[in-house]
């Protein structure tokens, strides 16, 4: 609700007479509410200015709040037990996964949410597609999740309870940013794409640029694939896990799964038997390098 700049108080209201006097849009309200509370969350319309302004605020939380604090209590943590030189790495790593977020996030706030502004206004910017943001988007949580294994696998440090405090604040950032993630996945990135045609057909109508609005949808979404899109389509339809491809093209599981997730929405196809036959009709693969794959497959 913070983030909606709903405040408390609200008494025995409905979430649409709270949404009413906040001026939020409900739908907007409730598809996120449902995301982080991992419920349908199809089926809402998007109010974009009400969902940039709740991005926004969560960055703000996550950069001045969330990380600085803890930031202090790691701090606390580990040098009132040992100021080695590991105890430094570790403050040192925290820092500058701090830069990189902080990156991450002031990108968004001052290219992606700048340029969605333009969208709302009719603005079409043809050196950039929201697809463009999506295909490198992930989480930021995978750092977290490498300090909070070094604590509990590797760092032996006493269980206390600034130390405890740390990990539980380490924990619930990552979770943060993992859902803030998957809101601008799944509820972002498809109400710009939607805005992106309409600004587009707008223009056609009127006579204007059509250099990019001419493109059908499916064609765009072939376009605007990724080299490196194209190299996991091509070793998915080859019968590679996840792990497989990570390991092939020495990314992270994490990173894959991410690349996974953005190509079914961008492409919306969401099984391995459809992504396969794309990979095929688009010159991906080869048509005989999967048939062969297929006859080694059956005989092992």
């Amino acid at each position: 609700m913070n983030r909606f700049k709903i405040p408390f108080g609200f008494g025995c209201k409905t979430i649409d007479d709270i949404c009413s006097d906040n001026n939020v849009d409900c739908s907007t309200f409730l598809a996120v509410s449902n995301i982080i509370s991992n419920r349908k969350y199809n089926g809402f319309s998007i109010h974009l200015p009400t969902l940039v302004s709740y991005l926004k605020e969560a960055h703000s939380y996550i950069l001045d709040y969330m990380l600085p604090a803890i930031k202090d209590i790691l701090i606390k943590g580990v040098h009132s037990h040992n100021s080695n030189d590991v105890a430094l790495l570790v403050l040192k790593f925290f820092d500058s996964y701090m830069v990189e977020v902080r990156n991450h996030m002031q990108f968004e706030d001052e290219f992606v949410f700048t340029y969605i502004d333009g969208l709302l206004k009719g603005e079409l910017n043809p050196e950039f597609r929201i697809s463009d943001f999506a295909t490198k988007h992930n989480s930021m949580a995978s750092k977290l999740n490498e300090l909070k294994d070094i604590f509990l696998q590797h760092y032996c440090l006493p269980n206390t309870r600034d130390l405890n405090q740390a990990l539980f604040n380490i924990i619930s950032c990552g979770e943060d940013l993992i859902s803030h993630c998957e809101i601008e996945n799944r509820l972002l990135v498809p109400a710009v794409e939607d805005l992106e045609r309409g600004v587009r057909s707008s223009k056609i109508n009127c006579g204007g640029d059509t250099s990019h609005a001419e493109i059908s949808s499916t064609d765009h979404r072939e376009e605007s694939l990724s080299e490196r899109e194209k190299d996991i389509i091509r070793l998915v339809a080859y019968g590679l896990s996840n792990k497989e491809i990570a390991d092939r093209l020495c990314l992270s599981f994490h990173t894959i799964t991410t690349y996974r997730k953005n190509l079914s929405y961008k492409l919306n196809i969401h099984s391995t038997a459809a992504l396969v036959i794309y990979a095929i009709l688009h010159r991906i693969v080869n048509m005989e390098d999967i048939r062969t794959l297929f006859v080694i497959m059956h005989y092992c």
